[in-house]
């Protein structure tokens, strides 16, 4: 058994850090103050991959996914529209839209946080 030193709770061997006050165990006194995390650059995230993620977005508000009218079978026409646009009784898909839009900002956030810019140490 080992004794704290800030606390003087009796430990286990195998205990690292004080399971009462969190203090580290084995060390010196001053080595068992509270550690004040050291003042590092902060991570930014990639802001060209957030204004690509807001252009796409914006695209994909102009340019929405379409479906076929009720009376034809379902069919996703998604970007064929500019070469044919798709009948007069097609409607914008509002599902599919959300689904868009969702994943895309999902993707980008996760592609500005993944290629954040990280400082050098």
């Amino acid at each position: 058994m080992q004794v704290c030193s800030s606390c003087k709770q009796s430990q286990p061997e195998i205990n690292r850090f004080c399971i009462y006050c969190g203090q580290q165990l084995g060390a010196t006194a001053d080595a068992c103050l509270p550690r004040r995390p050291s003042a590092s650059p902060r991570d930014d995230l990639n802001l060209s991959v957030l204004y690509g993620m807001v252009v796409v977005l914006i695209l994909a508000l102009l340019f929405p996914p379409w479906e076929t009218p009720p009376d034809q079978p379902p069919e996703f026409l998604g970007l064929h529209f500019i070469l044919s646009p798709p009948a007069p009784e097609a409607v914008v898909s509002r599902m599919l839209l959300t689904i868009e839009l969702v994943t895309i900002g999902i993707a980008g956030m996760y592609g500005a946080f993944l290629f954040r810019n990280k400082p050098r140490r």
